[in-house]
């Protein structure tokens, strides 16, 4: 779904150091990095472990603000107003690519209001289900659900994320109906995941970690190509007999349309130097976080490859904003 040459290494950027200071004096104040989504989920806390790098490399604090709601588009609005100047910023994720085949009225046009920067990590999606849930495995699931149309309810981090998606894949090659419950964020599901409240969850393996571990609930598929080191034990959708279930949940930092290309280089290589450093890198394998670091060159070729996937499928699902 996602395209492979986006998913590349940490930039050469961090090997050419003098490039950086030939970049002017930006910045001379603090960055405002807005996150499009609420506190606790997997932007915000992949957000909260770069900022503080970022802002060593840039020699200013990079200040996080959480703008929630619309599917991100609130704080889309927010940045899509701001100065191109590179000291208000959008951290982002995979609704940005869907949001423009869903909603209408904005103050804004997605596809023009932003510059991609880099995109910066991806985040596994699993599909989990309630601890008292009798299916154990995927083919009991499928089983269950094709038993029982349309009677399971399934929680994800909002309608159009990369979960809602994954779900509508789901149902299509399983051939299965379930209802869908959308969220505010991926934490909230798990908690209700926990409680009863839903059958199931597809959100991503940080916000379903814990409540799997504490055994309110259990994985049952990854929707990656292999399995997650630190989740050896899940099998992939295609080892689990479902091929063709691969998505991720992703956060990227985007500026206003119009900021000079020598401060976007430059926050770019601020975000490359933050996932090569060990201890981000720890922490980002400890929220099952995966480093990208894409150039702006090749996350913008991302994002007008994914916009297009994502109209399609958008189409072929049926979904609606909500």
């Amino acid at each position: 779904m996602f395209h492979r040459r986006a998913l590349l290494g940490v930039s050469a950027v961090l090997a050419t150091p003098g490039l950086v200071r030939a970049q002017g004096t930006f910045p001379t104040r603090p960055i405002r990095l807005i996150v499009a989504f609420a506190a606790g989920g997997a932007a915000d806390s992949a957000a909260r472990v770069l900022a503080p790098k970022m802002g060593e490399r840039l020699g200013q604090t990079v200040v996080v603000e959480n703008r929630t709601g619309g599917s991100g588009s609130n704080g889309g609005a927010t940045v899509a107003q701001a100065a191109p100047d590179g000291y208000t910023l959008l951290w982002d994720a995979s609704s940005h690519i869907v949001n423009p085949s869903l909603l209408r009225g904005l103050s804004f046009d997605y596809t023009t209001a932003f510059l991609p920067v880099t995109l910066a990590t991806t985040f596994p999606q699993v599909l989990a289900v309630k601890a008292e849930s009798p299916a154990r495995t995927l083919a009991e699931f499928v089983a269950l659900a094709k038993a029982r149309p349309g009677a399971l309810n399934i929680g994800t981090q909002g309608n159009a994320t990369a979960g809602h998606l994954a779900l509508a894949r789901l149902q299509r090659l399983a051939g299965i109906e379930l209802t869908h419950a959308p969220y505010r964020g991926g934490a909230d599901a798990a908690r209700d995941l926990a409680a009863g409240v839903l059958d199931g969850t597809f959100i991503t393996a940080l916000s379903a970690g814990p409540i799997v571990d504490s055994g309110r609930a259990r994985m049952l598929a990854v929707a990656t190509e292999t399995r997650l080191p630190s989740r050896a034990d899940v099998p992939t959708f295609a080892e689990a007999g479902l091929p063709g279930l691969t998505i991720a949940e992703w956060c990227a930092l985007f500026a206003p349309a119009g900021t000079p290309g020598e401060v976007a280089e430059r926050l770019h290589a601020a975000v490359a130097a933050a996932l090569a450093d060990a201890t981000v890198r720890a922490r980002l394998d400890q929220i099952v976080a995966l480093p990208v670091g894409s150039s702006p060159t090749e996350f913008g070729r991302f994002v007008r490859e994914g916009r297009e996937s994502m109209a399609s499928l958008v189409r072929e699902a049926g979904i609606r904003a909500e």
